[in-house]
């Protein structure tokens, strides 16, 4: 089978240079070009544009060149209240690398150059994003078993229209480029004519700094790496404590790495400037997130995915004759019992249970010769935070016999030789 390599082609000028150039080096080195549309149904004229698209790439086909054409048509829509441009971004990057794995290519070239890296570059400064941001688009990156690659980053776009008057290229111009109500449209049409004809040298410098600002995010991800492998326990907590010694600066860097693997993208920068500011002086906290919260205890900060659910009822009551899995959906959780030899409790004392919430004076025995004493105490002492104390107590004829988080009370352990077992909390 010939290797492969995928052109996103919309058939704009770029797109159809980029397809172009790439099948004529295919051509002779023996590979095959995948050139991917995405019909995102967004324009009325974009009936039109896959029209044109597919008749151009059968063209080349008829002259010889490896082209094979290959569409995705896009039934959503963007949500009320969405970005079209994020949303079209994100829906039609998900289509490219669809059809590029589907067809048997794990290379997707873009056609991205010089200009559009300085937009961008001005784009994410005047949204007030870091190094990251300033950064722009790579060059070469690898995501989900592609690899994206932009050839022509470096390259002015005055070269790559030189090439489609050159090869006397047909293509499409989108209406929706002359829309200002895009920020990236009001920069090309307001402020770019102005910019460059006060500094004619703008978009060099602009695509320069973006470069910089990639060396820069990549050493600041290696810095974060290095500080997070002495401050992140092994349950993935980070050590707070361990944290603060760390100078402002590269502590906020390593706390937003450890936020954007925790949550899966990059922190909101409130989420990340409140953290810094108050983690040095609280001891006990919850801060929420998308999708759950971050919870600081006794030094640990932790992130909490949350827990889809349905109002159910408590259950009061339950009935253990063997050892198993007892799911209580009213308590969001289930009661694992499995057999055990010594220091469980009776499997007899467990025919009949009651259920309870804490109501405040609940005494616990926490070890035989250790005095009972009250649940707060006895939680205080394990170090368990409060959301590490949900699930129901386990009465037997009024004798307090299980806590979450903290196991058997002393009081009901089974004697030798009775059949007995161990109550251990599962939360869903």
């Amino acid at each position: 089978m010939k290797p492969r390599v995928a052109v996103a082609y919309s058939g704009g000028r770029d797109s159809t240079a980029l397809l172009h150039a790439t099948l004529v080096a295919a051509q002779q080195q023996g590979a095959e070009v995948l050139a991917l549309h995405v019909h995102h149904g967004l324009s009325p004229h974009a009936d039109d544009w896959l029209a044109a698209c597919a008749a151009q790439c059968r063209r080349w086909a008829r002259r010889g060149l490896p082209v094979q054409w290959v569409v995705e048509r896009i039934a959503t829509r963007p949500a009320p209240g969405d970005s079209v441009e994020a949303w079209a971004r994100q829906v039609r990057y998900r289509a490219l690398r669809t059809m590029a794995l589907a067809n048997g290519a794990s290379l997707v070239l873009l056609g991205h150059h010089r200009r559009d890296q300085a937009e961008t570059f001005v784009l994410q400064a005047l949204r007030s994003a870091g190094v990251a941001g300033l950064a722009g688009m790579p060059r070469s990156v690898e995501r989900d078993g592609v690899t994206w690659v932009r050839p022509w980053l470096d390259r002015p776009r005055e070269e790559i229209e030189a090439y489609v008057r050159r090869h006397r290229l047909a293509h499409v111009d989108d209406d929706s480029n002359v829309d200002e109500r895009f920020a990236r449209n009001r920069l090309r049409r307001q402020v770019w004519p102005a910019l460059t004809g006060a500094f004619p040298h703008a978009e060099a410098a602009f695509a320069d700094a973006a470069r910089w600002a990639h060396e820069a995010a990549l050493c600041a991800a290696e810095l974060a790496a290095i500080d997070l492998a002495a401050l992140v326990a092994d349950d993935g907590a980070l050590d707070v404590n361990a944290w603060r010694l760390l100078s402002p600066a590269r502590g906020a860097n390593a706390l937003r790495a450890w936020l954007r693997a925790g949550l899966g993208g990059a922190p909101p920068a409130t989420l990340a400037e409140r953290l810094v500011r108050e983690l040095g002086s609280v001891r006990g906290a919850r801060w929420p997130v998308e999708g759950g919260e971050l919870r600081l205890y006794r030094g640990l900060l932790r992130h909490q995915a949350s827990r889809a659910s349905v109002p159910v009822e408590r259950e009061s009551g339950l009935s253990v004759r063997k050892a198993g899995s007892y799911p209580l959906p009213g308590w969001g959780g289930s009661l694992q019992v499995s057999r055990v030899k010594e220091g469980g409790v009776p499997l007899a004392w467990l025919a009949h249970i009651d259920l309870r919430e804490r109501e405040g004076g609940e005494r616990f025995q926490a070890g035989i010769g250790r005095p009972p004493r009250s649940l707060k105490k006895q939680f205080q002492a394990a170090a368990l935070p409060a959301w590490s104390r949900e699930g129901p107590l386990v009465y037997s004829g009024g004798q307090l016999v299980f806590v979450p988080g903290l196991g058997l009370d002393a009081r009901v352990q089974a004697l030798p030789g009775q059949p007995q077992v161990m109550l251990r909390w599962q939360p869903d």
